[in-house]
């Protein structure tokens, strides 16, 4: 068992793999009573090229079937809902896909050992049928429609559609009521096969539990079972151009306020810095420009640029990433102006960035408090490094304003999107 301390935190992380590749995360804290585990595959929506298991050839499987083989997980041969199997133990289960994992998960403070075996069995023994299948197709349509029926929603995805021409997280998750109609018993077995095979999978358990107790758990379950021999998974790589699909895209749709989504499509390839230390940089620039308690933000609303606040956010793919800014505005075309005037470096200072610092560390040192953070922040790192980042605040704490602002001037704001939403007439 290998042991790190996660810190300035006063945390200490376990971490251990099992002979099948399972890798265990384990964060114990006493000073809670509840505890909460996720099991997570690397596999999401943006794996949908790859070599199957024991194959040769790439193939193509439709959009939304990592998301469509999360929910076909719960249909047991017995007939049990893992959901209702938690609920009975005293604990919430539940599960979620995005881009690049899926995760099922428990919370609760009782029958742990119960809990965890299940949560292990039920992932690791799938059962697709054909009539099973066919019945998730309608469930799955249903949510999708319901999601076009959000203007909102609709709008974010064609931003991504128009922003990315090459990138798999230009496609919603869900995938399309075509795709999900293609999808067959035969493809949801080929994607388990190859993702969620122990070795592309791992757990992380916070909260109240004792280290030696939950692994020996995890230890017991997998020494029962047999898993085939597992190589490396081989994935499509992409090459995303630097310009966007389409600049601008005009909607009507029932609603009442018109809404402005703009995107600047960011690469990064350059930049002799981890992924995430750039991130970093970026969520900082867009704050300090764009967000509640900017200046520019103050002026919008006291213009009556804008009815309320503006939405900030990053969106990212390895080297390639998206700072998205929406806001409901009466006028969005001057807003989406005024914007692309305000995309520089101009009225920055290394005041407001130690300042935006500090409020980062201090979402830092929260983690420590909250186990679900704590366990989504794990994963993340999981996903994104194959390993925990236990120096999190030595290096939010590192960051300095010149190295903030090469990499700020070496990133072009030139190619940019937007999709506009106004009212039906």
């Amino acid at each position: 068992m290998k042991k790190q301390i996660i810190k300035h935190l006063d945390l200490d992380l376990y971490e251990e793999t099992l002979p099948n590749g399972l890798r265990i995360f384990v964060i114990p804290k006493n000073n809670v009573n509840n505890v909460y585990v996720t099991l997570s595959t690397k596999y999401g929506s943006a794996d949908n090229e790859f070599v199957p298991l024991k194959e040769k050839d790439m193939v193509e499987v439709p959009k939304g079937v990592a998301h469509f083989l999360e929910h076909k997980m719960f249909a047991q041969k017995d007939g049990m809902d893992p959901l209702s199997f938690f609920t009975m133990r005293g604990a919430s289960g539940n599960a979620n896909t995005s881009n690049f994992k899926t995760t099922y998960l428990f919370s609760g403070s009782d029958y742990l050992e119960e809990n965890l075996n299940y949560l292990l069995d039920y992932v690791q023994e799938p059962y697709f049928t054909l009539e099973n299948v066919e019945t998730e197709k309608g469930i799955i349509t249903q949510e999708i429609n319901m999601y076009k029926d959000n203007p909102y929603t609709e709008a974010f995805e064609s931003l991504m559609l128009n922003c990315f021409k090459e990138l798999p997280i230009r496609y919603n998750v869900l995938g399309s009521v075509d795709s999900i109609n293609s999808i067959t018993k035969e493809d949801l077995y080929c994607c388990y096969k190859t993702f969620y095979h122990p070795s592309n999978m791992f757990l992380v358990i916070t909260g109240n539990v004792d280290k030696d107790e939950v692994i020996n758990i995890v230890k017991e379950n997998q020494a029962k079972k047999h898993f085939p021999k597992q190589e490396k998974i081989k994935r499509k790589t992409y090459k995303e151009n630097k310009e966007v699909v389409k600049k601008e895209l005009v909607m009507q749709r029932n609603i009442a306020i018109p809404k402005l989504l703009l995107a600047f499509k960011i690469k990064f390839d350059d930049i002799p810095l981890k992924n995430r230390i750039i991130r970093y940089y970026l969520s900082m620039y867009s704050q300090m420009k764009f967000g509640n308690i900017s200046a520019f933000l103050d002026k919008l609303k006291a213009d009556k640029i804008i009815t309320s606040g503006m939405g900030v956010s990053l969106v990212a793919y390895k080297k390639d990433a998206a700072l998205i800014y929406d806001a409901e505005t009466y006028k969005p075309k001057e807003l989406k102006t005024r914007i692309l005037k305000e995309a520089n470096l101009e009225g920055l200072s290394e005041e407001d960035f130690e300042r935006k610092k500090k409020s980062f560390l201090a979402s830092a040192i929260y983690l420590s408090d909250n186990i679900f953070r704590l366990n989504d922040k794990i994963m993340s790192d999981i996903i994104e490094e194959d390993e925990a980042n236990t120096d999190v605040y030595d290096e939010i704490k590192n960051l300095n304003y010149q190295e903030f602002l090469k990499v700020m001037e070496s990133i072009s704001f030139d190619n940019v999107t937007s999709v506009i939403i106004k009212p039906e007439k």
